[in-house]
C-alpha cells in the first residue's frame, strides 16, 4: 500500500492524520497513511495497551447490537462509524435479522468511500458523510428518511465517538437532541474513552493527538459524565462500566490484565 493508492479521496490531505484512520489500523486494517500509523504508534507508546482496548470497544459494539437484535430492534443509525473492517453493524444485525435497515454516518471521506464500496447492493443498508454535531441534517437526510422510521424504535450508535465532543459544544444536549428525536422503545448505545483509570497515561495520549495537529482533538470524561450522556434513558444492566465488561461472553470479549477493561466505558439504555 501506498499514500498515493486509487482508493484516497481527491479532498484527502495523507499528511494530517485521522482519528478514524488511525483507529482503523489499531484493529489490523490497511486504510490508513503513514501519519494515521505514526499517530497511533504514539498513543500505544502513550497507554500500552491501546490496540487492544480498541478491539475490546469494537467487541462490545459486536455484543451490544446481538442484544439489541434480540431486543426486537431492527433499526440502527451508527454515527462515527469509521472505516469498515470486521464485524461492522449491518453485518452482526442482518446475520439474525436480514431485514434490519443500517445507516452509517462518518465525516472522514475514506470512510464513507470505503463504506459505500462495501454497502453496493444492500438495499438495506446505507452511509452519510456528515458531522455528529449535525442531528438535524443527519436526521432529515434522504438516506435516513429511506431506511429510518423514528415512529418506530431505533438504535442509536455512539461508540467511541463522544469523546471527540469538547465540553463547550455541549455533548450532553448534543445527545439529547438525539433523544428527543427518537420514539419510546428505542436504544441509545455508548462507549466513551475515560481518564479514571491511568490518567497520567490518557492525558499523555489526549497530548499527543494535539501535538499531531489532528482536527479531532480528546475529551476524556468521568464515570459520572459518561453516566449523564445517558440522561432520560433507562439504562441496561449492568449499567455503564469498563466496555470489557459489558455483557461479556467468551476470552475475546475482555483483557486478561484487568484495567485495560475500563480504560472505556460503555452502556446501553433505553427511552422509556
Amino acid at each position: 500500500m501506498t499514500d498515493q493508492a486509487a482508493w484516497v479521496p481527491p479532498e484527502v490531505d495523507p499528511s494530517i492524520p485521522s482519528i478514524a484512520r488511525a483507529y482503523d489500523y489499531m484493529l489490523g486494517g490497511a486504510h490508513n497513511f503513514t501519519a494515521d500509523r505514526q499517530l497511533a504508534e504514539q498513543a500505544e507508546k502513550a497507554v500500552p495497551g491501546s490496540r487492544q482496548i480498541a478491539r475490546l470497544n469494537r467487541s462490545f459494539l459486536a455484543r451490544a447490537v446481538r442484544v439489541l437484535v434480540e431486543s426486537g430492534v431492527r433499526q440502527f443509525l451508527d454515527i462515527g462509524s469509521g472505516v469498515p473492517t470486521v464485524g461492522n453493524v449491518h453485518e452482526i444485525a442482518q446475520r439474525s435479522a436480514p431485514e434490519s435497515r443500517v445507516l452509517y454516518v462518518d465525516k472522514d471521506p475514506i470512510a464513507v468511500a470505503h463504506s459505500q464500496l462495501i454497502l453496493a447492493g444492500n438495499e438495506n443498508a446505507d452511509v452519510l458523510r456528515e458531522d455528529l454535531r449535525n442531528p438535524e441534517a443527519i436526521l432529515e437526510s434522504k438516506q435516513a428518511k429511506r431506511l429510518l422510521d423514528l415512529d418506530e424504535p431505533v438504535a442509536v450508535l455512539m461508540v467511541m465517538m463522544l469523546h471527540w465532543v469538547p465540553e463547550q459544544d455541549d455533548p450532553y444536549g448534543l445527545v439529547g437532541r438525539y433523544r428527543d428525536a427518537i420514539c419510546p422503545g428505542s436504544y441509545l448505545a455508548i462507549s466513551h474513552v475515560t481518564a479514571d483509570q491511568r490518567q497520567d497515561q490518557i492525558s499523555e495520549a489526549a497530548d499527543v493527538i494535539q501535538r499531531a495537529k489532528s482536527p479531532d482533538q480528546l475529551a476524556y470524561r468521568t464515570h459520572a459524565q459518561v453516566v449523564r450522556l445517558f440522561e432520560g434513558m433507562e439504562l441496561l444492566d449492568p449499567g455503564v462500566v469498563g466496555c470489557g465488561l459489558w455483557r461479556t461472553g467468551g476470552s475475546g470479549d475482555f483483557a486478561d490484565e484487568p484495567d485495560l477493561n475500563s480504560h472505556v466505558y460503555a452502556g446501553v439504555a433505553r427511552k422509556p
